[in-house]
């Protein structure tokens, strides 16, 4: 199996979005992938990829540490996480960015030792840093929206698409920290065979 591919994929739309890429471009073929089944690892046999469907936040460590060659995950959890990766290409989509957000009609002014709950703690110190303000983070890892509602943070910062979570409870965007696509990134630890093979990969990719 060394002559094999290994691909961290992030569950969910990232992963379906990069499988359709590949296939689109005769690179593997989709068929021995099934979205809807619990297996966490599919195999194309006639193009030697395996793929490895994890959580988006563990992508970068699966990669970093050897356990896959390439991964796909967003801009915004390698900013956050700044592992050691090669990243090799903006695939273009899974778009959205990522926002500082309050409860509507609040005064939005930023202060000392607010509190401001996130999963992105570093992205978020370092921001409010470069606004000369010191935070206090609190650290969520889903229902962020909830929290300035009941009193704990008075801000978030989250991922936002379309805005309509934010706006059905009861919270209105600040401002945009930055904006996040998907990354194809690889281990910087490459045998030099499959290095040849990423690389024919990206320029098929670019064609």
């Amino acid at each position: 199996m060394n002559d094999y591919l290994t691909i961290a994929l992030p569950k969910g739309r990232l992963a379906e979005e990069t499988v359709n890429l590949l296939d689109s471009r005769r690179i593997i073929n989709k068929e021995s992938i099934n979205f809807k089944s619990r297996k966490l690892i599919f195999e194309d046999t006639k193009g030697k990829v395996r793929f490895l469907m994890i959580r988006n936040m563990d992508v970068p460590t699966y990669v970093e540490h050897g356990a896959c060659d390439l991964g796909v995950v967003g801009k915004d959890i390698l900013l956050e996480l700044n592992p050691e990766l090669y990243e090799f290409k903006d695939l273009g989509f899974g778009y959205c960015r990522l926002c500082v957000a309050a409860k509507r009609g609040g005064s939005n002014s930023y202060a000392h030792d607010m509190r401001v709950a996130t999963k992105f703690v570093n992205i978020t110190k370092d921001f409010f840093a470069s606004r000369g303000v010191l935070v206090e983070t609190v650290k969520l890892y889903g229902s962020i929206e909830i929290a300035p509602l009941l009193g704990l943070s008075d801000f978030i910062v989250d991922l936002v698409s379309t805005g309509e979570t934010l706006k059905k409870n009861g919270l209105e965007e600040v401002e945009t920290i930055l904006e996040s696509t998907a990354r194809l990134v690889a281990n910087k630890n490459l045998s030099k065979s499959k290095s040849e093979r990423i690389k024919n990969i990206i320029n098929v990719l670019d064609e």
